[in-house]
């Protein structure tokens, strides 16, 4: 379980920062979404990664509030 909780971390950091590139590239007039500029040629596949880091996000947020982080120790 611990592993499955660090992958989900994991994607939900690196969709943090992708959406805060985003937001850099927007000001800069550019693309700097990662996804896109990865798996952009496979739509489907870049729409799975977006959902699995938002079904991460929600996992981890609800660990975090509950108190239930397998990777923390709460006290």
């Amino acid at each position: 379980m611990k592993a499955l909780t660090g992958i989900m971390v994991l994607l939900t950091v690196v969709g943090g920062i992708n959406w805060g590139l985003v937001a850099l590239g927007y000001f800069l007039n550019t693309n700097l979404n990662v996804v896109n500029l990865l798996l952009g040629t496979w739509p489907m596949v870049e729409m799975i990664v977006y959902l699995l880091v938002g079904l991460s996000a929600l996992v981890v947020g609800y660990a975090h509030l509950t108190k239930k982080c397998s990777m923390c120790t709460h006290s």
